[in-house]
């Protein structure tokens, strides 16, 4: 099995872009590609998969079990000829500062995989020898197979970083792309922007995949590639046959609501739900038949006077929520089910109204980080006490009173109280991934079952 990970030395280096015309370069030579992206991230598997023509797949070594990246691994490479794995952040950035939990190193020596690294050139030389010598020195259990070089100014420059790098390190350079403003891609106050709020253009995609095809060793990258050893995957997350249909989930993608791990929903649908997408921004009723929702990430913020527009939409849902249908939202959605928004210009929009919570984003405040939380009472998903990782990645603020009921403990955070829970209904800042903990899955299907045949 063909797998290689894009790592970078820091954040902003250009992994993502490095990354997404490799995809691209590899996809033009007729090989079926399956992107992968290391750790909490939606937005850069929406590159992956516009370029690729695959659904991206997030890899997380701390918010999942080690066998259950393996399972995920080997389900989605079937049929499939190259991995390709973008990491996150730097290369041994993860969880902890002492170990390499959650980080890019551990998921490529979980999966056996070689490790590329995208070093930025921009504003050195010579000294990138000792950059790429430290890297490589600082875990030598890693297989740090070559180094990608990028903003490149010219030819004199490539040629010093090359030497020095391959003569220092003994690491090949396999390739490089230039110091061009048209290769980057674009971004905002959570990083990139995602692809469903329209692509940066065919213009751009064909010009990166053919400096990625002009400038980087493909052929030396494939051989790379072939060195990874990925271990026996021992399945647990799916069932070995498909369930028939229990319940019909109503799941909010537009271009607001986008943030869903592709797996979660796969999961979900292995398991006996229907998957019925639906837009708050457009649709002005629910789907017909539904017995539960699923309103993920994105950014309300941004479309919050459309959101406002849609009543019939948010009626629709503060009456599902009324009656105790299931009910399960992750920090847009939180956002949307609230009382109001307040945008980046300090305009307030109201919001859908079913829970008495307010946010704003026009004081930002960022959390960011992974979280271990607890369930403070029985809900869609979880049963009261039981503990789940997730990961936190927000800049708007909630506002609330002190009495209203919260969803989660973080006891990594000395124990502070969030999200909201009332019965059928959790919304939470927190992000999961259903694949932590595959109870969850039953869980939700079982209450939407429950809700249906209640007829309520």
């Amino acid at each position: 099995m063909r797998a290689i990970v894009i790592a970078g030395t820091t954040s902003g280096v250009g992994k993502t872009t490095v990354a997404t015309g490799l995809m691209g370069a590899l996809r033009q030579k007729g090989l079926k590609v399956q992107p992968f992206k290391t750790g909490p991230d939606y937005i850069d598997p929406s590159y992956h998969s516009w370029v690729s023509g695959e659904s991206s797949r997030n890899l997380d070594s701390w918010l999942l079990s080690g066998d259950a990246v393996l399972e995920l691994f080997g389900r989605a490479m079937k049929g499939k000829d190259i991995a390709v794995i973008e990491g996150v952040m730097g290369l041994y950035d993860g969880h902890s500062s002492i170990n390499d939990e959650g980080s890019t190193a551990e998921l490529a020596k979980l999966l056996g995989a070689p490790v590329i690294l995208v070093v930025d050139s921009r504003k050195g030389a010579r000294s990138l020898a000792a950059m790429v010598s430290g890297y490589k020195a600082f875990d030598p259990a890693l297989n740090l197979g070559g180094v990608i070089l990028n903003g490149i100014g010219s030819d004199d420059h490539l040629r010093i970083c090359r030497e020095a790098i391959e003569h220092y390190t003994k690491t090949a350079v396999l390739g490089y792309l230039p110091r061009r403003n048209n290769l980057s891609l674009p971004e905002r106050h959570l990083g990139l922007i995602p692809t469903v709020e329209g692509p940066p253009g065919k213009e751009f995609l064909e010009s990166l995949v053919a400096q990625c095809q002009a400038t980087l060793d493909i052929p030396e990258i494939l051989r790379l590639s072939e060195q990874a050893k990925v271990p026996q995957a021992k399945p647990a997350l799916f069932p070995q046959e498909p369930k028939p249909v229990l319940a019909r989930i109503a799941v909010a993608q537009d271009r607001a609501f986008s943030f869903y791990y592709q797996d979660s929903l796969d999961l979900l649908g292995a398991w006996g739900a229907e998957i019925v997408p639906f837009s708050p921004l457009q649709d002005t009723e629910l789907p017909q038949g539904i017995s539960g929702l699923y309103i993920g990430g994105g950014f309300p913020e941004l479309y919050a006077a459309e959101l406002a527009e849609n009543k019939s939409i948010k009626d629709a849902i503060k009456t599902a929520a009324g009656r105790g249908m299931p009910l399960y939202a992750e920090c847009g959605g939180l956002m949307y089910l609230g009382r109001s928004i307040r945008d980046l210009e300090g305009k307030e929009y109201a919001m859908a109204g079913a829970i008495p919570v307010s946010s704003q984003i026009d004081s930002p405040h960022l959390s960011l980080g992974y979280r271990t939380v607890k369930a403070l009472g029985d809900g869609p998903i979880l049963k009261r006490g039981e503990i789940v990782r997730g990961h936190e990645f927000h800049w708007s603020v909630l506002e609330k009173n002190a009495d209203t009921p919260n969803a989660y403990s973080i006891i990594d955070k000395g124990k502070r109280r969030e999200g909201f829970q009332r019965k059928n209904l959790l919304a939470s800042y927190i992000h999961l991934h259903l694949g932590s903990l595959p109870s969850m899955v039953g869980r939700f299907i079982e209450n939407c079952q429950k809700f249906r045949q209640e007829g309520r």
